[in-house]
């Protein structure tokens, strides 16, 4: 709709997690290199931590890209609520793993755990990453603990990268989750974007949406009220772009104004309501 009015090729301010618009800040390359370098290395658990829409899948995105054209074997489990059983199935499925219908347990595990040494032979590495992990049971919390289980005398044979919510954070420190706890190799945690990143953010993906760098589609002052409503979240500041882009066309503003992007504020007052979990998390920090 607004597309043409303010030269743009396509839609810059989607939700889906397309990897061309991540927006490859000093924060976002150090949580890619740490999680590239864990799993290289065969650390074994990794954590990685972010509120909502800060941007996580986009980011294991585009870490799937990169392992898949290094021959990194990989498996993709999304907001997984099954029980162990089925979590088991589910991570086969996803390696391309085959077993036989009605399997149990144990020959599941002998399945992967044969697939998992073939690879470590040849020198390969295998990597499981579990997004939306806040949604996990403790059992099938504790099955991840147990897959990491399958190891040779010196590491690792199945890579963990456990993505969620702060909530993800609590349930790992009950103490029946205290083995798990302790074969985390470190944490990476996505913070809110600053407000010279979000400017940078919006910038960047007006750029991949091509727009035309010396015209700028939204004034200082309509990027600072951006932030400062935002939070510095990234899905709630492509919320406010997006919107504040359909009452510019409406309104012929060009470029968007901070009065503008007030009337997108309108519009979405329950969606940028601070969440608890985010309260919570920053309380404890």
């Amino acid at each position: 709709m607004y597309k043409d009015f303010y030269g743009l090729k396509d839609n810059p301010f989607r939700l889906n997690p397309d990897p061309r618009y991540l927006c490859l800040n000093n924060a976002v390359q150090e949580a890619i290199t740490a999680i590239l370098y864990g799993i290289r290395s065969r650390k074994g658990i990794l954590l990685l931590i972010g509120e909502v829409g800060s941007g996580k899948t986009m980011l294991l995105n585009l870490i799937l890209d990169r392992l898949q054209k290094s021959e990194v074997a990989t498996g993709f489990i999304f907001n997984a609520r099954e029980n162990a059983a089925d979590f088991l199935e589910l991570v086969l499925t996803d390696l391309g793993i085959e077993y036989p219908a009605g399997a149990s347990r144990a020959q599941m595990l002998t399945r992967l755990n044969q697939f998992l040494l073939d690879r470590s032979k040849k020198g390969q590495v295998t990597a499981l990453i579990v997004d939306e992990a806040q949604n996990l049971s403790p059992e099938v919390l504790e099955e991840v603990r147990l897959l990491t289980n399958l190891e040779t005398a010196t590491e690792k044979l199945l890579q963990v990268v456990l993505s969620g919510q702060p909530e993800l954070i609590y349930k790992l420190v009950q103490p029946r989750l205290r083995q798990l706890s302790q074969r985390i190799a470190f944490h990476v945690r996505l913070r809110p974007l600053t407000s010279e990143q979000s400017s940078e953010y919006i910038l960047r993906r007006l750029s991949v949406a091509g727009a035309d760098p010396d015209i700028p589609i939204f004034d200082d002052e309509a990027m600072k009220k951006i932030h400062s409503n935002s939070r510095g979240i990234p899905r709630l500041v492509n919320l406010l772009c997006e919107h504040s882009l359909i009452h510019g066309f409406v309104d012929e503003m060009f470029p968007i104004s901070a009065a503008t992007v007030e009337k997108a504020l309108e519009d979405l007052a329950l969606s940028l309501r601070p969440s608890t979990a985010l309260a919570d998390a920053e309380l404890q920090q």
